[in-house]
């Protein structure tokens, strides 16, 4: 068994704080410059690549990466988690959400059943279902096929499905998968439900109603909102609906739903877009086969991420890295960059994914931390956030790590020469562009103009956004995450923090208040 200790009582912790700064000015200055380029650069799947280049590391800071990785012993507790250990040790639960994609290693049992098999198996139902609702078998109740399918949820349950299905959107129009037309519902403010509804034609429309406990409050008011639009169009709402969720839940045997596809509590709401929770809605909006492909390739990453040498696992490198600039560099936030408008919502699914992981105070065990961990995440496709807050990134006083990434192929195939390029090398040109500007500055007599760089960088560099290179950058975060939570010692798959609120929003509705709770709750009329 793996040992679990603070990140600050290693001693490879200690030898990297005080191994010798990087100035990334001097490193990518020069033929040495382009030498590093292509050097520091490391496969990734689906003929992906993670390179670091700009990041503040040299061959010794990579030296003491690995002998961090292997005194906090990575490699064997992410072996633990995909063989089934008790991984989130505060709900007493066991992690796998990458058996939903592969199997890693050993069979994993659970609950009387092979877990593997039974991800597998909701796949196949998955993929049944939405097979005879694209040929009609299943339809409306005047026998016409559905066009639109909408996804009910919120958290884990929308933002990770709603970032990949509008990554594949194009491809899936260019290339023959468009099958039906996804929208989504998440917010409880009605404004949200209300103009969704109205933008679609409900008689034709499918509705995925996501609750893993089948109790999440916004979710089951959504819910009643679509019923009542159904119930309004003289519509049976149960030949509409469709529940994921788990087998105990309220939702598994309803007769308000025409069928359920089935998760559970070893996989958390963040990590399930490769579970029926991401299956379902992509299934019907693409295929099955698609699906497919963007499972591969999320199996091909995890397969990677199991090599206990960094310089082989592009998401413990990119982990490592991501911690020491955390911990010893002291920068406390992370830009995700993508120059690809497919991605447009990727960085929102990342911001849970990351900081709802690892935005604890207390290791494992409950103890209070003597050190930062989760970093905050933000971030928005280029080049419009050249546009936005790259000032600050360039010339403000908090240095900000970035991770760009991009891509050397547009997703449609569509482009025009203006000036004597094309809009994808125009795009391209200002990503590299950028990651130098940052690394290295500019002097200038006037200060306004001066730039001081030393603002690191890594890019995920791949050919095009499809289904199976989506599939591993999704993977590759998700690993990121789990190493940086092993490495930090505490438990990235529980979710407290979400809780309290909750708990004083249902005191608000049921009129039990006091004090400022009070004094707030008659501000709005509550």
């Amino acid at each position: 068994m793996a040992n679990w200790k603070n990140l600050d009582t290693l001693k490879s912790f200690e030898e990297l704080k005080n191994a010798k700064k990087v100035s990334l000015k001097n490193v990518l200055a020069g033929e040495e410059g382009a030498l590093r380029v292509g050097k520091y650069c490391i496969p990734m799947a689906e003929g992906m690549a993670y390179n670091f280049a700009a990041k503040a590391v040299d061959d010794e800071i990579l030296s003491g990466l690995q002998k961090l990785a292997d005194e906090q012993e990575l490699a064997q507790k992410f072996q633990e988690l995909y063989n089934g250990a008790i991984i989130n040790t505060g709900e007493k639960r066991m992690v796998l959400h990458h058996l939903t994609r592969g199997q890693l290693g050993e069979d994993v049992f659970a609950d009387g059943v092979n877990k593997r098999e039974f991800y597998l198996n909701e796949v196949k139902k998955i993929a049944d279902f939405a097979n005879k609702v694209h040929s009609g078998e299943i339809a409306n109740g005047n026998g016409e096929k559905f066009t639109t399918v909408v996804q009910v949820g919120i958290g884990g349950s929308d933002l990770g499905p709603r970032a990949m299905y509008l990554a594949l959107e194009n491809w899936a129009k260019v290339n023959g998968k468009f099958k039906m037309e996804a929208k989504f519902i998440s917010n409880v403010d009605p404004d949200d439900a209300s103009a969704v509804l109205a933008s679609v034609d409900v008689a034709h429309s499918l509705f995925i109603i996501v609750s893993k406990s089948g109790t999440t409050l916004e979710t089951l008011t959504n819910q009643s909102f679509v019923m009542d639009a159904l119930e309004k169009a003289g519509l049976d709402s149960a030949k509409h609906l469709i529940a994921v969720t788990s087998e105990t839940s309220p939702l598994a045997k309803s007769d308000a739903f025409l069928q359920a596809f089935f998760m559970d509590d070893y996989i958390g709401g963040r990590y399930s877009s490769t579970s029926g929770v991401g299956g379902a809605v992509l299934s019907l909006a693409f295929g099955p086969d698609v699906f497919a492909e963007f499972l591969k390739g999320a199996a091909e990453e995890d397969t990677l991420s199991k090599d206990a040498d960094i310089l082989k696992n592009p998401a413990l490198l990119d982990a490592l890295i991501g911690v020491y600039e955390r911990n010893v560099l002291g920068f406390e936030s992370t830009a995700i960059l993508p120059y690809s408008q497919a991605l447009n919502r990727f960085p929102a699914h990342l911001q849970q994914l990351d900081m709802e992981s690892n935005g604890k105070s207390v290791n494992r065990f409950g103890e209070k931390l003597a050190y930062q961990t989760g970093p905050v995440i933000f971030g928005e496709p280029g080049t419009n956030g050249q546009h936005s807050f790259y000032q600050l990134l360039h010339q403000g006083t908090t240095i900000v790590p970035l991770q760009f990434i991009g891509f050397k192929n547009n997703q449609r195939g569509q482009d025009v020469v203006i000036k004597g390029s094309t809009s994808q090398e125009k795009l391209n040109a200002n990503v590299a562009a950028q990651i130098v500007a940052f690394a290295t500055g500019k002097d200038h007599e006037n200060p306004n103009k001066s730039f001081d760089g030393e603002r690191p960088s890594s890019i995920i560099i791949g050919e095009s956004v499809n289904p199976a290179t989506l599939g591993a950058l999704l993977a590759h975060f998700e690993n990121k995450v789990m190493f940086q939570g092993f490495l930090w010692n505490v438990n990235s798959f529980d979710q407290e923090g979400v809780q309290l609120g909750k708990v004083l929003a249902t005191r608000v509705l049921a009129h039990e208040t006091d004090g400022a709770l009070k004094a707030y709750s008659a501000i709005f009329g509550l």
